[in-house]
């Protein structure tokens, strides 16, 4: 008896530069082992927001191609429901092209395709590799360019990841403003320049902090607006090429209903094959937010450097232990974390703004670099916002006898005496009370200039308080 045959490692598949052997388990197919190859660069997976986008992208086209009767219903109903398995995040170890790979991403946008046909075959009874029944480029990507696919993943993916960054914004500013009001009764010294300067409250700082990030937020509509008018439809150059009347109207339709966004058919659908503007907007915004959360993280670190040698009045949470070499030392290690991701923010930008300025003429051959640095960026941020608010802001405490001895110390508060004194007798005072080494207030009782209770009525606790708030 002859031994049963064992099937083989690999399967033989055909591209238009020839045969290549593929594991034979495989859902990628020719193209992509080429790409793996071609491009060994980051060992980065493809963004799997991009994936699902692009998932969705096929589903909407397959949809649109049974309706219009371009592909077969049952070819299209297996494609279907293998680009659905692919959004739901099945075979995300299939997507083996590196993240810096050729331009426009066609190894992207073939790597999805193999993926889908070769599931539909199993779908089907077909073994994999069967294209002669059901192929990536003649049934997944009928009607359908690298060209207007990937600029249109490329924004819902965008658009998905930016719901995240959004709630994680949220997060923290939800944060901010409920430490705001704990300590909204906590005068303290303001500082310009890193000078001294009139009093606010600790309260109002972080009050700013959290304003400061709805305004960023507040600009995040229109930057979704642009990402919402996408280029599915344009195929090869914008003008729809291989596609049937219809087409294009019918599968952004189904794209939109498929990923609950508001998308559109383009205005102008050689633009939006040319141009990047959109998604460079993204990442803009990405680099605004980044801007203002390490601003915010710098202050956090300055106001609590010490304690013996700083600042200190506030106190972080202590989440690890801060050197390998000094016994208690603890760092604003969350802090820290917060710059480092904004500052790869910031440059991902710079990146991504190189990327988009680099289309010519019909296409932007950029956009797999762009995807990768936008969406890498939305995701760290989505990710450690949170973080950041629970084991840091949320833990923030007050070192008020720091602030008050600093605030009662400052020189600054002499402002308000001016309209009592005038402002050459007040800067007298400063500079003679500075020079006696005492504060101005007890300067000024000691000098007969004013009384305890003026004093007191001027720059008392409650008057630092009431003088920290906005004038109506």
């Amino acid at each position: 008896m002859h031994a049963p045959k064992t099937p083989s490692a690999t399967r033989t598949e055909k591209d238009s530069l020839g045969p290549k052997e593929v594991p034979s388990d495989a859902y990628y197919g020719v193209q992509a082992a080429r790409a793996r190859e071609n491009f060994p660069v980051s060992g980065l997976p493809l963004p799997p927001e991009l994936v699902r986008a692009y998932a969705l992208v096929k589903l909407a086209c397959a949809e649109a191609n049974q309706k219009l009767g371009t592909v077969e219903e049952a070819k299209a109903q297996a494609i279907e429901r293998a680009c659905q398995e692919v959004a739901d995040g099945k075979f995300a170890q299939e997507f083996i092209v590196d993240v810096f790979q050729a331009g426009a991403g066609t190894s992207t946008n073939m790597n999805v395709n193999e993926v889908v046909a070769n599931r539909a075959l199993e779908l089907m009874g077909h073994p994999k590799g069967d294209y002669a029944f059901l192929s990536p480029n003649d049934h997944v990507n009928r009607g359908q360019s690298t060209n207007d696919t990937f600029p249109t993943a490329l924004n819902v993916s965008i658009l998905f990841a930016f719901q995240e960054v959004e709630r994680s914004v949220l997060h923290l500013v939800t944060s901010l403003e409920s430490k705001a009001k704990e300590l909204a009764d906590a005068p303290k010294a303001g500082r310009t320049h890193l000078k001294d300067a009139m009093p606010v409250t600790l309260g109002s700082e972080f009050q700013a902090y959290a304003s400061a990030l709805r305004r960023v937020l507040e600009s995040l509509p229109r930057v979704r607006e642009d990402l919402s008018e996408v280029a599915l439809g344009g195929s090869a150059v914008g003008s729809g090429i291989n596609t049937v009347p219809g087409f294009r109207a019918l599968a952004v339709s189904r794209l939109a209903e498929r990923s609950g966004l508001p998308l559109r058919v383009a205005k102008d659908p050689f633009e939006t094959m040319q141009s990047r503007r959109a998604a460079s907007e993204a990442s803009s915004w990405l680099r605004s937010l980044a801007v203002e959360l390490t601003r915010i993280a710098n202050d956090l670190r300055l106001l609590s450097s010490g304690p013996a040698t700083g600042f200190d009045e506030v106190r972080l949470p202590e989440v690890q232990p801060g050197s390998s070499i000094m016994p208690g030392k603890v760092n604003p290690s969350m802090a820290e974390c917060l710059n480092q991701v904004c500052f790869h923010v910031i440059g991902s930008d710079l990146a991504t703004s190189l990327a988009s300025q680099a289309g010519q003429l019909e296409i932007n051959v950029m956009m797999p670099l762009m995807a990768y640095e936008v969406l890498f960026s939305s995701r760290i941020l989505a990710h450690f916002l949170p973080a950041f608010a629970t084991r840091c802001v949320d833990g923030i405490t007050a070192h008020r006898e720091r602030m008050e001895h600093y605030l009662l110390s400052s020189h600054a508060l002499a402002t308000v005496l001016t309209p009592k004194l005038g402002y050459l007798k007040v800067a007298e005072v400063i500079k003679k009370s500075a020079a006696s080494g005492i504060n101005a207030r007890d300067y000024l009782v000691r000098e007969g200039l004013l009384t305890e209770p003026e004093v007191e009525e001027l720059l008392g606790k409650a008057a630092l308080v009431k003088m920290a708030r906005p004038v109506a």
